[in-house]
């Protein structure tokens, strides 16, 4: 088995809370660093010395396991929760940080991976380069795109429109955080460079989860939002982050 390794935050298993495929179980590795620092980012991306590891799925018992992780410790892990826990994992989640920043480690551990449960990607849409070289070990990829008025980044449109033609070869879906402070432009940008490429492609509207666990965002903006949305695209759903909602991680 591949001797890479990546400094990783956390492995365990829970509901997926956003997106399209919000409600299923998955596992997730969450690896560390990101290239961006939006403002509502609420995942530490610096390196840790441990990684958390759950030992039970879902069960919140995790140990501390020192970074960096090798691949034969997550494949035993995920090995051992399917022998123990069958048919109760849709798939696995790549997430982070932003986790295309370790490419070199991802083109050794996917096809592994990918043996044992279908890849579902959560990415920034920024690393085109690095998901053109992955592509094909993906099963579904999540990608945001950053809006200024809640990222705090304003130069980020055409890496979304050069990672999107690339991440719509597999089932990919468009998710982008809205608040208060979001203005139509936004949206429309958004929806342009969508259908662009292909208006068939699910945009998520996500209003940003405040620490209270409340949404950020008034009812009559959020209908305003997806009516404006509508108009360009052929999908478009509104989905808070629901699993704050059922106080999972």
């Amino acid at each position: 088995m591949s001797d890479h390794s990546a400094d990783m935050l956390e492995i365990f298993s829970s509901i997926q809370g956003e997106g399209l495929l919000v409600g299923l179980r998955q596992i997730f590795l969450r690896f560390c660093s990101c290239n961006l620092h939006c403002h509502y980012c609420d995942t530490e991306s610096a390196s840790p010395e441990h990684c958390s590891i759950e030992e039970t799925p879902g069960r919140r018992d995790p140990v501390q396991v020192k970074n960096p992780v090798a691949l034969d410790q997550v494949v035993a892990l995920i090995d051992k929760w399917q022998r123990g826990w069958p048919g109760v994992h849709h798939s696995i989640s790549i997430t982070g940080g932003e986790p295309l920043l370790h490419h070199e480690t991802l083109s050794e551990w996917l096809p592994v991976l990918r043996s044992r449960l279908p890849i579902y990607l959560e990415t920034n849409g920024m690393l085109h380069s690095t998901l053109a070289s992955l592509i094909e070990h993906f099963d579904h990829i999540s990608m945001d795109i950053k809006l200024p008025s809640t990222s705090g980044h304003t130069e980020l449109w055409e890496s979304h429109r050069e990672f999107l033609r690339i991440a719509v070869r597999q089932n990919a879906l468009v998710k982008t955080v809205i608040n208060d402070m979001t203005e139509e432009w936004e949206i429309i940008r958004t929806c342009e460079i969508i259908s662009s490429i292909d208006k068939n492609v699910p945009l998520i509207l996500q209003p940003v989860t405040l620490k209270d666990g409340k949404v950020g965002l008034t009812p009559i903006k959020v209908l305003e939002m997806q009516e404006t949305a509508a108009s360009y695209l052929s999908e478009v759903r509104v989905i808070p982050q629901t699993h704050h909602l059922l106080g999972l991680l």
